[in-house]
């Protein structure tokens, strides 16, 4: 899934992404960046993201414009 980062707490690592699809307001769970490239997230962030059944955000990494669906571009 993909998001924008609305809040982060870089002392928590706690925080908010708001999901693209339904513009759905999702927990970030502490400990969701364990084993990704950030180190922290700032606001309007765009990320890639991964729900638990209860519906927060366990694991947020990077994308690149590809697995976004972002055009590439030509030169």
């Amino acid at each position: 899934m993909q998001g924008v980062v609305r809040t982060y707490d870089p002392q928590t690592g706690e925080g908010v992404v708001v999901r693209d699809t339904d513009r759905a307001e999702l927990v970030i769970a502490a400990g969701a960046l364990d084993g990704s490239l950030f180190r922290m997230l700032r606001q309007g962030q765009r990320v890639n993201f991964v729900l638990d059944p209860d519906g927060h955000v366990t694991q947020v990494r990077i994308g690149a414009e590809a697995d976004m669906g972002l055009p590439t571009a030509q030169v």
